[in-house]
């Protein structure tokens, strides 16, 4: 069978009746976070970010990142993270995870955020109907990496993840590591025993990394049934997590 060599782009199928209408984020490749509307026409351009994710807040504002570390020596860590303007101006940054020296790059302080991010007022980190996440104010919690050292884990370097409230100042005022609750997961002795042979080993310089557990998203719970019919460990305030090399989800 041979192979098309004309493929349709833009919007290809858009039943309005099937849809609730809206508009679309993303981030399309190095140009930008794309705002688009259901027919596929694009409303704003924000040019030079590079969100991972790109998410939407109310009053025009966009939670994103401008950039990310040389993948030589990390994987998938942003510079920082930033909430901007319609018009692109800079009015809450965060970066102060850690001051990262790689070879022959200038040393900078960076948020090595990755994947999930959450404002204070919304438990989708990002503006949806009853659920407005903070736009002059408030906490964020960050999804974010570390390198550490685990011997019940692995003997190889870990590519850790963290999750950091930082405060409208940019402060950080809580944080807990992953690798630090490795015996509350109740792993088996098989997987064990995978993990420590091959942490998901990544081949960075000049010492290669165990991207072990991979936490793709990071969420507050907030209101919900299963706090209400009586079960504390869904206390709105707990915050939810999935690992995926891992294949776990826990609170």
């Amino acid at each position: 069978m041979g192979h098309p060599t004309i493929y349709p782009t833009g919007v290809t199928v858009y039943n309005p009746a099937k849809c609730w209408n809206g508009f679309t984020i993303f981030q399309a490749l190095e140009v930008g976070a794309v705002l688009m509307n259901m027919n596929g026409r694009e409303n704003k351009v924000w040019k030079g970010v590079h969100g991972f994710p790109n998410k939407i807040f109310p009053g025009g504002y966009l939670m994103t990142s401008r950039g990310s570390r040389d993948g030589r020596y990390g994987v998938q860590d942003g510079l920082d993270l930033v909430q901007i303007d319609w018009d692109g101006n800079v009015v809450w940054k965060f970066d102060r995870n850690e001051y990262i020296e790689d070879p022959g790059i200038p040393g900078r302080w960076m948020a090595r955020s990755h994947h999930d991010y959450q404002r204070e007022g919304s438990t989708t980190g990002y503006y949806a109907p009853g659920m407005e996440p903070k736009t002059d104010s408030g906490n964020t919690l960050v999804l974010a990496h570390r390198n550490a050292r685990n011997p019940k884990i692995s003997d190889k370097q870990l590519l850790d993840d963290v999750i950091l409230e930082v405060d409208w100042d940019g402060d950080i005022v809580w944080e807990w590591h992953c690798n630090e609750h490795f015996d509350e997961m109740g792993f088996r002795e098989g997987p064990k025993n995978t993990l420590a042979r091959d942490p998901n080993y990544r081949q960075t310089q000049p010492e290669g990394m165990g991207d072990w557990m991979h936490i793709n998203s990071m969420s507050v719970l907030g209101p919900n049934k299963w706090y209400d019919a009586g079960d504390e460990r869904f206390h709105p305030d707990n915050i939810i997590v999935d690992g995926r090399e891992a294949n776990i989800i826990f609170i």
